[in-house]
């Protein structure tokens, strides 16, 4: 550390500071996660790269780690992200892997009972990230052909939480994702298609969320059934913000079922943190509303609406924790002064009264990192560690 810091008191393990900071208290300091760059699970892809070695090992030692991790489903045909519109259903899918250039190219074909659909996704050896080259659905037809695929619930197994529980120990919390059913729906088709089916066929949309929200909500009761992790980030809800829906549509296809799914989460005792990139000032109030206990990633304009002290009053009168507001391009494009110079910022608008987690807004996808990367995440960390102190 280049600054000394104040003696810590041991009582204040970081599982304990971000229970706090969650629950819009205020602990011993503001907490420090460095988002998808999860220190303490070693089977986490960034602790597989050498270039972060480092990097990582830093993280491990001076930040608050958060474990991500979902229970697979016990029938293990397909991954989370994969699981055909929220259904286990045993549907015939052909796969196919080759090269296109530098990158992998995989195409799925799927046998519905309608009639075949098609998906490409590439991904490059030097990028952790998947990019979607043709979604499953190009027009109505295809999703009724998607639709017409049984629902199954999925049945989960949880035999790797003791192993992920027993890495993290105190030093943070486990949180599991889950997409709400409108973006799902909405993952269906190409961004811009999807905004068309939004617009033109309002009442076919609907009707396609309404059906995912009943899968969506059993899945997440079975997975509940099989274990309950600290927190569930739910993803998705940024489909349906300005500008590229009226935020009469974030009221009318997000809020109704997020708030289903945190209520069911609450009964469970677990907790949720919403998470809502761009332009949330106009639909904030209605985040709100669906009773979730924190908010992610807050980013400030341009990329966001709306300043990180104004989300933070918002937020903090609603007893809704705050995570954010670090962008990942001032990490990676920055200088240490710079990022240091944010991270003051930054605890000035949103430090006071508890309830905030200093964050970035997303993570490296890169390899080999850079020097100037891992330069400006050290500056981040100590500046957090030396500004963040209540």
């Amino acid at each position: 550390m280049n600054r000394s810091s104040p003696p810590v008191d041991p009582s204040w393990t970081s599982r304990r500071r971000l229970l706090t900071a969650l629950g819009s208290g205020t602990p011993d300091r503001v907490p420090i996660n460095t988002y998808e760059l999860a220190g303490r699970n070693r089977l986490d892809w960034y602790n597989q790269q050498p270039s972060y070695h480092r990097l990582m090992e830093f993280i491990r030692t001076h930040t608050d780690c958060i474990t991500n991790w979902n229970p697979r489903a016990a029938t293990d045909r397909y991954t989370c992200e994969e699981r055909f519109l929220a259904s286990d259903f045993p549907v015939s899918i052909d796969t196919h892997t080759d090269m296109a250039g530098q990158f992998q190219r995989v195409t799925r074909i799927c046998h519905t009972p309608k009639g075949d659909l098609r998906s490409i996704k590439q991904r490059a050896a030097e990028a952790h990230t998947t990019w979607q080259v043709e979604h499953w659905c190009k027009d109505l037809e295809d999703v009724d052909k998607a639709l017409s695929v049984p629902y199954q619930p999925a049945d989960y197994d949880a035999s790797d939480l003791a192993r992920v529980r027993a890495e993290l120990g105190e030093n943070g919390l486990i949180l599991a994702s889950i997409g709400d059913p409108a973006y799902l729906a909405a993952d269906l088709m190409s961004f811009q298609d999807f905004l068309m089916w939004a617009f033109e066929a309002t009442d076919h949309f609907a009707r396609t969320v309404d059906l995912l929200a009943e899968r969506v909500l059993e899945n997440l009761r079975r997975q509940l059934d099989c274990c309950v992790v600290d927190c569930y980030r739910i993803v998705g809800p940024e489909y349906f913000t300005p500008p590229y829906l009226p935020p009469s549509m974030f009221r009318r296809f997000v809020v109704p079922h997020v708030t289903a799914m945190t209520r069911l989460i609450h009964s469970r005792n677990g907790k949720v943190r919403l998470h809502c990139h761009g332009k949330i000032g106009r639909v904030l109030d209605w985040i709100l509303d669906t009773g979730c206990n924190g908010i992610d990633p807050c980013e400030p304009p341009p990329d966001g609406d709306i300043e990180l002290d104004e989300v933070k009053r918002r937020c903090q009168a609603r007893g809704v924790s705050v995570w954010g507001n670090l962008e990942l391009k001032l990490l990676e494009n920055g200088t240490p002064d710079q990022v240091r110079a944010e991270i003051q910022k930054v605890m000035g608008q949103a430090k006071d009264g508890g309830g905030f987690v200093l964050m970035p807004t997303a993570a490296p996808i890169s390899v080999p990192l850079s020097p100037a990367t891992e330069a400006n995440y050290r500056a981040f960390i100590e500046a957090g560690l030396e500004f963040g102190r209540y």
